[in-house]
């Protein structure tokens, strides 16, 4: 099999397994930007059985025609492909197994240690108060959310904070002069917020327009959707990987292999990254709060946005309960428990918890998030950032 029928063969075995997934209308578990006749193939076709997509990953898994280090990472995104499909036609692993084959980590049962740790960090973070954890937790998001009726100013603002977000990635990694980066906000919308990389160095940020945002948030957000996070990751990589490289592989990315638990590990460490220790909640101060009349309290706003990364591990163990088939109840009251979710946000958490692979995608939040704790740990930190912006990347690279 030459290189390019191996391209195409990895392609439409991505594309047939993310129809066979999610249908037609459903939510992608795909970001392709390869050839556009393969995906006008796929959708033209009959959906294809699972049985015959899991023998097709196997004839890929059979000596990839490429260097060593490519191949091994190929394999990996192969063996998800594989895995999922085998799902679909009916097998049945652990939650932790199924993690194992398709994300390449370790992935278990998180005690409750883990959260009331999490809890107490974000205690001494947020003002002082004589209410439950998750009321001042809501008090503190109230006091610095644009509520709706003003939510139109809020593109304007992600302007502001994604110029600001880029000159300080740029420090970091060289970025293209000619990026252009926008803002939209999207009704109807199932998430807060998500970053879109369009090639052609464009981009857009999409903001959910039906609910308030905590300006607190704005470079959590920011950050993790655009630069040094999603966007910056997609671009960056599309340039040097498959511009300079020729790699089209990376036009293809499934997003139940091990590849996005780097990802969103980067996106919640991406504000560290460019504004380290209190530099966003400073920047804030200066250039979004006090204009929309919220006067500074006594809140650290990293360490409460750490401690909810940590708390991501509360929607991990949500996510093995909904495998488990454990009724909504049981579910979002264990959001609402750990990870301090309102009503509403429990709810919404269910709703992507039981969406096709979300229970395996959840897991890459936190465990992403705790791998890159470790390994961005380190004096070489900037070089390990541009290796996560530039490089293809698995979870069992990042053990040193």
């Amino acid at each position: 099999m030459t290189p390019q029928e191996w391209l195409r063969g990895y392609a439409l075995l991505a594309l047939r397994v993310n129809r066979r997934l999610v249908g037609d209308e459903g939510a992608t578990v795909l970001i392709y930007r390869g050839p556009q006749e393969w995906s006008a193939q796929v959708k033209a076709e009959e959906p294809a059985a699972p049985g015959r997509l899991a023998d097709d990953a196997e004839a890929l898994l059979d000596e990839p025609p490429f260097e060593p280090e490519r191949a091994r990472y190929l394999r990996a995104q192969v063996r998800a492909l594989r895995t999922v499909a085998r799902r679909l036609a009916g097998e049945r692993l652990p939650l932790p197994e199924y993690a194992h084959q398709c994300l390449g980590i370790q992935a278990h049962w998180l005690p409750q240690e883990v959260f009331e740790e999490a809890h107490a960090r974000l205690d001494r973070a947020l003002p002082r108060g004589t209410g439950a954890l998750t009321e001042r937790l809501q008090a503190w998001q109230a006091a610095h959310t644009l509520p709706l009726e003003r939510l139109d100013l809020l593109p304007a603002l992600v302007d502001r904070a994604v110029a600001e977000a880029r000159r300080r990635t740029a420090a970091l990694v060289p970025l293209p002069d000619d990026e252009v980066v926008d803002c939209r906000l999207r009704h109807g919308a199932h998430f807060l917020a998500a970053g879109h990389y369009a090639g052609e160095r464009r981009s857009t940020i999409f903001i959910n327009g039906d609910l308030p945002f905590n300006l607190a948030d704005l470079l959590y957000v920011v950050t993790h959707e655009g630069h040094p996070g999603h966007i910056a990751e997609s671009m960056l990589k599309e340039l040097v990987l498959v511009e300079e490289q020729g790699r089209l592989d990376q036009q293809v990315r499934f997003m139940l292999g091990p590849s996005f638990v780097i990802s969103e590990g980067l996106g919640l460490h991406a504000q560290d990254i460019a504004f380290p220790g209190d530099e966003a909640q400073a920047w804030l101060t200066d250039n979004v709060l006090a204009e929309h009349g919220m006067t500074p309290d006594s809140s650290d706003f990293a360490a409460i946005h750490r401690a909810r990364n940590a708390l991501f591990g509360a929607w991990a163990n949500a996510g093995f309960l909904a495998a488990e088939g454990r009724p909504d109840h049981e579910v979002t009251g264990y959001l609402s428990r750990w990870a301090l979710m309102s009503d509403a946000e429990a709810a919404a958490a269910l709703g992507s918890l039981r969406a096709p692979g979300m229970e395996l995608y959840t897991l890459g939040y936190y465990h992403g998030w705790r791998l890159l704790n470790t390994w961005l740990d380190s004096p070489d930190r900037t070089t390990r950032v541009r290796r996560l912006l530039t490089e293809q990347l698995l979870p069992s690279d990042l053990k040193s």
